[in-house]
């Protein structure tokens, strides 16, 4: 079978709007070309993956043969080999032994901690503030991810250097993950900046994980799980490198998602009335005066509309998978070691799927509705084995946040926003006014 070949190079570098707009024109239009579309990365030829049902066989039903792909592959000399870049035998293993410190009793412990860290932030806040909303929400997430990973005073540490380094790596990491190889060793400030920060995580992510490392104590934390675990088949727990792996994707692919869905559902709360008094009436309704609790996560039904409309449609611009084995994908064969590209933000502004996809409509998640869905159209946690282990957390997360917000303030924008970005949208100078309600 022959396949598309789309016409120029895949866009990777640039910041600004009109490259953003040309990045999303580009891969928007594949879609026009075909259900797999061959495309240009830099000299190496790829496929780009333009419809749901291939997304689906790629992350879901042919998930055995495909690995984590080159982007990823940019990433495992500094984050190691933890759940988001490994793939094979050994993620299976790794998954299984992460699994329980994702439990639903697990994560009912972390909503306290995510309430008891929220109303910290909001005690700080003053009626008529103008607060850096983008900086609050990322600074709430390394809080709750950092205290649901370290409850032990020793992660102070860990958690104070986490709100210092972490957003720094994940910023210019994905930069080189999306740039050609030369630029990570350029003497530039952002590559200088990026391996400080890389060393100053090390260094006192290790520190915490050997002090631990001999107390058989469940503190309830995400280490715990991890130091206590034992493989099911051998015995035999992860080795210290594998805990660290492993505690450093947690750090940051747990806070980038959800401190970007954060600050983006504020903006289109306050930017959308009558989504607003939505959200405001039914947690006034669901928590009538009181503190929210993991039980009152379900009953939130239409914020949780609201949290999905803001993933579909502020989601990753691009993922990769490699072909493990040869693969006939939309008709055509790729032979062992093929790059694929998956765009969940082609799959969330696709107007078959999502008419008027730039309009912000929570009501696209009655059940009615989001049923009709074909498979692989919404990837906002990805899907099949490789599927975010975090996904319930974040959602929780989410929630109660908003839910704990909405009941003492409206958030009231200062000044229209500006937007960054890198694989995903960023808020930048999301300056909103802090009002009693």
């Amino acid at each position: 079978m022959s396949v598309p070949v789309a016409p120029g190079r895949l866009p990777f570098l640039g910041h600004s709007l009109p490259m953003l707009r040309k990045r999303f024109a580009f891969t928007g239009n594949l879609r026009d070309q075909g259900d797999l579309v061959e495309v240009h990365l830099g000299p190496m030829r790829a496929y780009f993956v333009a419809s749901p049902a291939l997304t689906h066989q790629v992350l879901v039903t042919d998930a055995p043969k495909f690995h984590k792909g080159r982007m990823y592959d940019k990433f495992r000399p500094f984050v190691g080999n933890g759940l988001a870049v490994s793939s094979g035998a050994f993620h299976l293993r790794q998954r299984r032994m992460v699994q329980p410190a994702f439990h639903r009793d697990r994560i009912a412990g972390y909503a306290n901690t995510m309430l008891r860290a929220t109303l910290d932030l909001l005690d700080g806040w003053r009626p008529g503030d103008i607060r850096q909303l983008e900086a609050d929400m990322q600074g709430l997430a390394v809080t709750i991810v950092g205290e649901a990973l370290f409850s032990a005073e020793i992660g102070r540490k860990a958690i104070d250097e986490s709100r210092r380094s972490v957003f720094v790596i994940i910023r210019n990491g994905i930069l080189r993950a999306l740039s050609p190889g030369f630029v990570e060793k350029l003497p530039i400030p952002a590559n200088r900046e990026f391996d400080e920060a890389i060393a100053r995580m090390r260094a006192i992510v290790t520190e915490v994980i050997e002090s631990r490392r001999d107390d058989d104590t469940d503190h309830g934390d995400l280490l715990s799980t991890l130091l206590r675990a034992k493989d099911s088949d051998t015995g035999e727990p992860m080795t210290g490198e594998q805990v660290f792996d492993e505690v450093i994707t947690l750090l940051t692919a747990g806070i980038e998602t959800t401190a970007l869905a954060l600050a983006w559902i504020f903006h289109e709360i306050a930017a959308n009335p009558e989504v607003e008094r939505r959200v405001v009436a039914e947690v006034d309704e669901v928590l009538a005066g009181r503190a929210v609790t993991i039980d009152d996560v379900p009953r939130l039904t239409y914020l949780g509309q609201v949290a999905q409309e803001v993933l579909r449609k502020y989601p990753l611009w691009l993922v990769m998978r490699r072909t493990a084995e040869e693969v006939v994908l939309g008709g055509a064969v790729l032979p062992a070691g093929t790059e694929v590209i998956l765009s969940p933000h082609t799959m969330h502004h696709d107007p078959e799927n999502f008419p008027d996809p730039e309009r912000f409509d929570p009501d696209r998640w009655t059940p009615e509705r989001a049923k009709r869905l074909p498979k692989g159209a919404f990837v906002p946690f990805g899907g099949g084995i490789h599927q975010c282990i975090g996904n319930h957390f974040a959602l929780t997360e989410i929630a109660v946040v908003v839910a704990t917000v909405c009941a003492r303030y409206r958030l009231v924008p200062d000044r229209p926003v500006r937007t960054k970005f890198t694989n995903a949208a960023y808020p930048n100078d999301l300056m909103m006014k802090v009002v009693p309600r």
